[in-house]
């Protein structure tokens, strides 16, 4: 199970190499980032939003403080040192409040701050990432390209390899074709094997007709030298004759 386990992570690991597209990679990890980015944009809108409302409640509270400070002022001033009390008590109670918000609000302000710069950073890695992806994808666009060029310019390309391989089978059988007929030529013109139109001659006739060949060049020879010395062409063509006769049988016995 193991092994079996291990060829099939190999296999599909293989498979994966060949369909990735390194172009399709980057684009993806860049789409990512964007996402990324986005989130955190929206995180820095997030905590913006809720600084704002901190401020419009601390806006608000801040005028219920001062509206009440008024108030006990005037009850002091006609005499209800009561209702100033009263007063003061509640706007008391809204100042620690206002305190509170005041906290909160710092410290929403700081984490706007800390988002809205890694928003920045992140904004710059991001668009350097863009510039590298498209140098790095122009450059392999080149290279793939040049590549299948010198493939096909040294035929080991796939397609290249076929057609060298169709033209190899191509010769090969030619040249089988080629010797098979030589070699057919050979055994009939031997008498190996037998012609079935009749035309072809046998051992002895094939002999004969070599040596009757050679015998008319040796007759013609002689008639040439005869006319060259002056002397009598038929009395040279004669003996020629009888001298071809007398080694003929003697050729025979010998064959």
């Amino acid at each position: 199970m193991k092994r079996m386990g291990m060829i099939f992570r190999a296999k599909a690991n293989k498979a994966l190499d060949r369909a990735e597209d390194p172009r399709e990679t980057l684009d993806y990890s860049y789409q990512k980032q964007l996402e990324l980015l986005q989130k955190v944009r929206r995180g820095v809108a997030d905590v913006a939003t809720s600084r704002k409302r901190l401020e419009l409640q601390l806006n608000q509270l801040q005028g219920q403080s001062a509206k009440l400070q008024d108030q006990g002022r005037k009850a002091l001033a006609l005499g209800r040192e009561d209702l100033a009390r009263e007063a003061l008590s509640r706007r008391a109670a809204l100042q620690q409040q206002v305190t509170d918000l005041e906290t909160q609000h710092q410290t929403l302000q700081g984490e706007e701050e800390k988002l809205t710069l890694a928003a920045q950073r992140l904004q710059a890695k991001v668009d350097a990432f863009r510039t590298k992806k498209e140098t790095i994808k122009a450059t392999y666009t080149a290279a793939q390209a040049q590549t299948r060029i010198g493939e096909a310019f040294s035929g080991i390309s796939e397609e290249m390899g076929d057609v060298g391989m169709a033209i190899q089978r191509a010769e090969d059988k030619t040249a089988q074709l080629q010797a098979r007929a030589g070699a057919l030529d050979e055994l009939l013109a031997s008498g190996a094997l037998d012609d079935p139109s009749g035309m072809a001659k046998d051992d002895i006739a094939a002999e004969l007709d070599r040596i009757s060949g050679g015998s008319d060049v040796e007759l013609e020879l002689q008639r040439m030298k005869a006319e060259l010395a002056g002397g009598a062409p038929q009395q040279a063509i004669e003996s020629g004759e009888k001298k071809q006769e007398q080694e003929q049988p003697r050729h025979n016995l010998d064959k």
